[in-house]
């Protein structure tokens, strides 16, 4: 079969060369409705596949982007890397994602190998420890957008919850229905990893701002292993917890493992309240408060952002931190 070429779309559609490439890259600025019709209707007629590979490297795009998710385990990431193919996908852009599990050479590998396909931009979940690297890409004007985590000295733009009204909203819906001995669980409080300690500050300005003494034997941030020993060890104290904040959703599931094995009874013994809304929290008995992030707000964000950077040619010199509002989803544990 004779290949079909744009000349041919063209002289099929009755217009030139060039409006049918302005068709196929989505310029429409000044194109009438009925242009578009015919150029649509000669493709279809003649059966015309573009290809893509040489548009690309005449637009010297690749329509495709890369996501380097810091753990994928966690329901935030999945969340988010939704959001964000769902945006691209409107925008015919695909997405390669990559999970670094909060390695930096796993991380730094990732980047390099994106680099390597051409993709048009990254969104990272960044550990700190590539901040050179994330240097030299804000130099070179790529295209990158930061997701959940600040690193201190890149000046990029970044997308997250608003952390400390998490812990707020935590607090304040305990406080409200009479708890005092509120306990917090997070995992170990690792620098770049901001969430963790945005939390542990925004626990203890919301405890203070309802004037209610912290007991420091009840705040704890330890590796995933050792939540159920630290629970055990608090509840068996004189004066034991009678609520608690697990600080994302690995931590709660641990937290509700220990429960469910010692047969505590929730919230009679022991109110329990989760920052992440996890899947199964509707269907828990009882159905478990929580603190629901903006998930799919963030990946939305992060992905229109990084899409504006790429078709407009931005620079990431005007970077802004974004902080996206949780939202409190009020339910039997507490």
């Amino acid at each position: 079969m004779k290949k079909i070429t744009m000349a041919n779309v063209a002289e099929h559609a009755g217009v030139s060369k060039s409006t049918v490439s302005q068709y196929l890259n989505e310029r429409f600025h000044y194109m009438s409705e009925d242009t578009k019709i015919r150029i649509e209707l000669a493709i279809k007629e003649l059966g015309y596949s573009p290809n893509s590979i040489a548009r690309s490297l005449r637009q010297k795009r690749t329509s495709t982007i890369g996501v380097i998710v810091s753990n994928i385990l966690h329901d935030f990431s999945t969340q988010v890397v939704r959001a964000i193919e769902d945006i691209c996908n409107e925008n015919s852009f695909h997405v390669i994602i990559c999970n670094a599990d909060d390695d930096p050479d796993k991380e730094k590998r990732y980047i390099e190998m994106l680099q390597a396909k051409q993709v048009d931009g990254l969104i990272v979940f960044p550990t700190s420890d590539n901040t050179e690297l994330f240097q030299e890409l804000i130099a070179a004007h790529y295209p990158l957008v930061f997701v959940d985590r600040v690193i201190e000295g890149v000046a990029v733009d970044v997308i997250l919850t608003d952390n400390e009204s998490a812990l707020r909203l935590a607090v304040d819906s305990l406080v409200e229905r009479g708890y005092k001995e509120i306990s917090l669980i997070t995992a170990p409080l690792i620098e770049h990893i901001t969430p963790r300690g945005e939390r542990k500050d925004g626990f203890y300005k919301a405890m203070n701002e309802q004037q209610i003494t912290i007991r420091e034997d009840l705040v704890h941030s330890v590796q995933l292993e050792e939540v159920q020993s630290v629970l055990s060890q608090m509840l068996a104290d004189e004066v034991p917890p009678t609520a608690l904040i697990a600080g994302n959703d690995r931590i709660l599931q641990e937290i509700l493992k220990q429960v469910q094995a010692r047969g505590i009874s929730i919230p009679n013994e022991l109110a329990v309240l989760g920052i992440d809304d996890v899947r199964f929290a509707e269907f828990f008995n009882p159905p478990l408060t929580t603190v629901a992030q903006p998930t799919y707000e963030i990946g939305k964000k992060a992905a229109e952002i990084l899409l504006h950077k790429i078709k407009e040619a931005h620079t990431n010199l005007d970077h802004q931190i974004y902080r996206l509002h949780p939202e409190l989803k009020l339910r039997a544990s507490i």
